[in-house]
């Protein structure tokens, strides 16, 4: 009997204007199997470059760099042609502006540089499966700026969501698990996922995290209440 194929490695581009961040991370990851790390870059123009050259299946991304900020680059990255990889932000600040810019721009989420190395190795995994990334630890201090600023989409595309569907979603963007959510609404995992699944269907969203973007800006979620 022919022995299964190993799946292919997750393929990562470093982006940090800090050579022993860049190196650091590319030690720690490059010794994880299942992960190969195919180039960094000291900018984000680099970056840009370096996608296009070796399509990386994840980038993980400085937001604040000289000359092409990280938020620029994960624009730049996702008008390309095809699929483009997932991005992950990194910053320094649990309340970083540009954070929901950043998601907005088509990052698949954050992480603090001051992470373990298992949750950093732990994120790649989770983003590479398409899952989105939203650390507990700013995610209450973001929403809560988010919300004091003006909507900015229409809540009129969530109209096509079964209530079910919105139940989901809410939990989603308090940044609830399946796991959380089954227990939560007495659903199977399976279920809850292929909640997801439609939700991301019917409103034209890549993964969660625009999910939890969508949610804020529709009003659908309000911290505050």
């Amino acid at each position: 009997m022919t022995a299964p194929e190993s799946a292919p490695a997750i393929r990562v581009a470093i982006v940090d204007d800090q050579a022993m961040v860049r190196q650091g991370f590319a030690a720690l990851l490059d010794a994880q199997p299942g992960i190969e790390v195919v180039g960094s870059a000291a900018d984000g123009s680099e970056a840009v470059e370096l996608v296009r050259r070796s399509r990386p299946d994840v980038v993980l991304m400085d937001i604040r760099m000289p000359n092409t900020n990280g938020l620029d680059a994960t624009r730049a990255i996702h008008a390309m042609p095809g699929t483009p990889p997932r991005v992950i932000m990194l910053t320094t600040f649990d309340a970083d502006e540009y954070v929901f810019s950043a998601l907005r721009a088509g990052a698949s989420g954050f992480l603090l540089k001051d992470a373990t190395a298992e949750d950093l190795v732990a994120a790649v995994r989770v983003v590479a499966a398409g899952e989105a990334l939203l650390a507990p630890s700013v995610t209450r201090r973001l929403i809560a700026d988010y919300a004091s600023r003006p909507a900015r989409r229409s809540g009129a595309a969530l109209s096509q969501l079964t209530e079910r569907e919105l139940e989901v979603v809410r939990l989603v963007a308090t940044g609830a698990s399946n796991a959380e959510i089954a227990e939560a609404l007495f659903l199977s995992e399976q279920t809850v996922k292929s909640h997801v699944s439609r939700t991301l269907a019917k409103l034209g969203l890549r993964d969660r995290t625009q999910i939890v973007v969508a949610a804020y800006e529709s009003g659908l979620v309000n911290p505050r209440s």
